[in-house]
């Protein structure tokens, strides 16, 4: 089963990163407001960008990668894969 690194920007033009196997039900979610409680708040959300990883350990070591850099570096962190 292949999970997802993906970054969404709120409506306050914040970032949230997240991980899922399930995007498209994630993405409601966030949307509904029944996703995190950081995005609740700060709907709608739109999805910025996302990476493939082969499995949930992989995709949460890269998640904690992505919360560890600056703003400026997020986006860049996808171009990379």
């Amino acid at each position: 089963m292949t999970w997802l690194v993906y970054l969404l920007e709120c409506s306050d033009g914040s970032y949230y990163a997240g991980i899922t196997n399930r995007l498209e039900h994630r993405l409601a979610a966030h949307n509904s407001g029944e996703g995190a409680r950081y995005t609740r708040a700060r709907r709608p959300v739109t999805l910025l960008a996302t990476q493939e990883h082969p499995d949930r350990s992989e995709a949460s070591k890269a998640e904690a990668q992505l919360k560890r850099l600056p703003r400026a570096l997020k986006r860049a962190f996808f171009e990379k894969g």
